[in-house]
């Protein structure tokens, strides 16, 4: 599945439409200079957690435009974006260039964060979420699990936007936008997908999933806190581990 029709599937669990072909005709309809820079940016979201587009690396406009396949425009509208929410930084006369991976620091204080607001969030959407809500949840989880243990960077990409899609949907059933929009600009699932590609990451992952959604489909929102809470931490211990693992190649590289 290419990146637009994983853009098209995400939308369209997260507003219940439908992503097909527009009017009775069977031919798409033109997209908009908004939607076509929501789908760039998008696209180049699953590049950076695929590592596509390495950490470090710089983009320029010309080369993406030509890439995708799209005029200079949207580019530049979702770089600007990027720009804004820390994705990429710019170059002055040189395009942008994609920050390096995040620091131990970082993810600590990102670990944090989410353990103090995603398991409110999943104790709401145990108490608010529609029949809709649920279902779209199960449909993403189920786009999930076609790709989980996909081979190639771009299965894991277009993983990691389902994953960060299904965490934006439990926040989204919450009805509690703050907490939706301090979420998102952390970009943490943009951050940890950089980090490592691991098919276990997937797996153990689908399964806490799971776990969290049937918690809200129950409407029980103490399972779902605490569900949501195993999550995180278990999924801080992975990405810890590997932090583990790179000071330690630092360490015998210094002493060689």
């Amino acid at each position: 599945m290419d990146d637009e029709a994983v853009i098209a599937r995400r939308r369209e669990a997260m507003t219940g439409g439908t992503s097909g072909t527009g009017g009775t005709g069977g031919t798409p309809p033109r997209r908009s200079r908004g939607r076509l820079a929501d789908e760039v940016y998008d696209t180049l979201l699953g590049q950076m957690m695929s590592l596509r587009i390495e950490p470090g690396s710089r983009v320029t406009i010309d080369v993406l435009a030509r890439e995708l396949g799209v005029s200079q425009t949207p580019i530049r509208d979702a770089l600007n974006r990027m720009e804004a929410e820390g994705l990429v930084v710019r170059v002055p006369h040189a395009g942008y260039r994609i920050p390096p991976q995040i620091t131990r620091h970082r993810f600590e204080d990102m670990l944090e964060v989410r353990l103090l607001l995603e398991p409110a969030a999943a104790r709401r959407s145990a108490e608010r979420a529609s029949s809709e809500q649920v279902a779209g949840m199960r449909r993403m989880l189920e786009d999930m699990e076609e790709l989980e243990g996909g081979k190639g960077p771009m299965a894991y990409g277009a993983f990691g936007l389902r994953d960060a899609a299904f965490h934006d949907l439990v926040a989204l059933s919450a009805e509690n936008q703050v907490i939706r929009e301090a979420l998102a600009r952390l970009h943490t699932h943009v951050h940890l997908f950089r980090l490592h590609r691991d098919a276990q990451v997937t797996h153990l992952a689908m399964a806490e999933h799971e776990e969290v959604l049937a918690a809200i489909a129950a409407r029980d929102p103490d399972a779902a806190a605490y569900a949501m809470r195993r999550h995180i931490l278990r999924s801080g211990e992975r990405f810890r581990r590997l932090f583990d693992e790179a000071e330690g190649a630092d360490g015998k590289a210094m002493e060689a």
